[in-house]
């Protein structure tokens, strides 16, 4: 099991260098951004969501998305345009097999073979992901929950009636005015604030939040990858954690450092009970944003009923 400790000074030496805690912030928002180990730990724990539904819940903050949150996002629909979120799913292993039906008919089936986790496919994180030394969603122990024949708690069947609420861009290459985000400045919670109120956007309790940082124009780009990656800084972990979000949806990852490379937001969600969509593509969308004048939607996602399933591919839906 990977040192909580580890993992923190590893997030901690990168959020150091990028931010400082200024007078009048909150000490849960002072220690996001102190760059302390030992803060983000206590930050972390102290603002975990286990228990918040019971000690034995699965289901985590999508138990924030209720009918009311539902039927209210339904309300934003006003032209019935749909955006999709996924990339296209091209899996590692593809093999056809033809049969006959018949002089002249037949039929064709196929088997598909893939890890989805990792930054190829657009998939879901179930709560049984992703754990540290306290363990994985409400504590429990993963050597006991997560065993060879699958996740036995938090799996994502928990989430199979779907992932239907408010959906809302933060269009952060377009608020700067750049093709994509840098390594040098990464997303921060004060930015994700100050974009939402940009788009004349409130971020609310069991809200979808997707973040584009524009993955397209930086694989395009000649950036050195070698020095590590663009993306969110530690403090949206916070920002998350704040107003309460249900899915956490991205282009790119977390901001990656030189040297070991530290999950400060991918690898706390957990303690929040978020859901994680990872590797969506969100350019569509965010063109679609700008032409509607409008970053609030409609937004769906359906993962796949998997017994003991860690997560999910899946192919979200935006709808204005």
């Amino acid at each position: 099991m990977t040192s909580r400790r580890r993992f923190l000074m590893q997030a901690a030496a990168f959020g150091g260098v990028a931010l400082a805690a200024r007078p009048g912030v909150s000490p849960a928002r002072a220690a996001a951004q102190s760059g302390s180990a030992a803060d983000y730990a206590a930050m972390y724990r102290e603002r975990r969501n286990w228990g918040r539904w019971g000690a034995n819940d699965q289901v985590g903050a999508i138990n924030l998305i209720t009918a009311e949150k539902r039927r209210a996002a339904a309300g934003l629909v006003q032209t019935g345009r749909t955006v999709s979120l996924s990339r296209t799913f091209e899996p590692p292993q593809h093999f056809m097999t033809k049969g006959s039906l018949g002089p002249g008919s037949g039929y064709v089936m196929d088997y598909l073979g893939f890890i989805y986790h990792g930054v190829t496919i657009t998939h879901i994180d179930a709560l049984c992901h992703i754990w540290d030394d306290d363990g994985m969603w409400q504590g429990r122990d993963p050597d006991v929950e997560v065993t060879t024949q699958g996740a036995h708690f938090g799996d994502i069947t928990h989430w199979k009636e779907g992932i239907i609420t408010k959906g809302v861009l933060i269009d952060v290459p377009r608020h700067r005015g750049e093709p994509h985000v840098s390594i040098e400045q990464p997303v921060t919670g004060e930015e994700l604030e100050a974009i939402a109120q940009a788009e004349n956007v409130t971020v609310e309790p069991g809200d979808a939040l997707l973040v584009h940082s524009g993955w397209g124009a930086y694989m395009a780009s000649d950036s050195d990858r070698s020095q590590g990656g663009p993306g969110l800084h530690a403090s949206c972990a916070e920002f998350i954690r704040d107003h309460d979000v249900a899915l956490l949806g991205w282009d790119l990852m977390d901001a990656r450092p030189q040297g070991d490379l530290a999950w400060p937001v991918h690898g706390v969600l957990f303690n929040f009970g978020v859901a994680l969509l990872d590797n969506a593509l969100l350019e569509p969308i965010a063109e679609a944003c700008a032409e509607e004048n409008r970053w609030s939607f409609l937004f769906q996602a359906l993962p796949l009923n998997v017994a003991g399933g860690t997560g999910s591919p899946v192919n979200p839906i935006a709808m204005f």
